[in-house]
């Protein structure tokens, strides 16, 4: 069965009021202020918070949040994942995507991140599947389906994890 990862895209007080997810991806670009009552509050309820986003590395060691979700490309993707657990410790969790190839996800594979992120979109969304598919039986590093639009058959992915707006969409 898969888990979600709830990702937050706006600073919406809902998300503040009741946590029901144990995974939430924030966007970085977010407010400072709501970002820190967030990752304050995921904390005093033993929720992940993990930031994606252009500054997430920066904003994860700023609020001392879980982890990030990040595009590093498919060069020096070990370098740069070794790096990044010395700025923000080792016990950092660290989603990484791929583009949807079977090249590319096992050169990010390689840099052994916690998961590997396939975007999923409805148009295409057979060969994402043939791919997840394929990436699972082969790896031990777990995935995630990062969602682009609604009306995606999340239940036929293999993925570990879908990340999507909407906790069981």
């Amino acid at each position: 069965m898969q888990k979600f990862i709830v990702r937050v895209e706006s600073e919406e007080k809902r998300f503040l009021d009741k946590m029901d997810g144990e995974c939430y991806a924030l966007n970085a670009a977010l407010g400072e202020e709501y970002c820190r009552e967030f990752v304050e509050k995921a904390a005093a309820e033993s929720r992940i918070v993990l930031f994606y986003g252009e500054s997430a590395v920066k904003t994860a060691r700023r609020f001392g949040a879980d982890g990030v979700i990040l595009d590093l490309g498919a060069e020096d993707v070990k370098e740069k994942v070794q790096a990044l657990w010395k700025e923000l410790g080792k016990g950092c969790v660290v989603g990484l995507f791929t583009r949807n190839r079977r090249h590319e996800s096992m050169i990010v594979s390689e840099a052994e991140p916690d998961f590997v992120v396939f975007k999923v979109w409805k148009d295409g969304f057979e060969s994402v599947k043939e791919l997840t598919d394929w990436y699972n039986d082969f790896f031990l590093i777990q995935s995630a389906a990062w969602i682009m639009e609604s009306g995606v058959d999340l239940a036929t992915l293999k993925t570990d994890f879908v990340i999507t707006a909407e906790a069981g969409e």
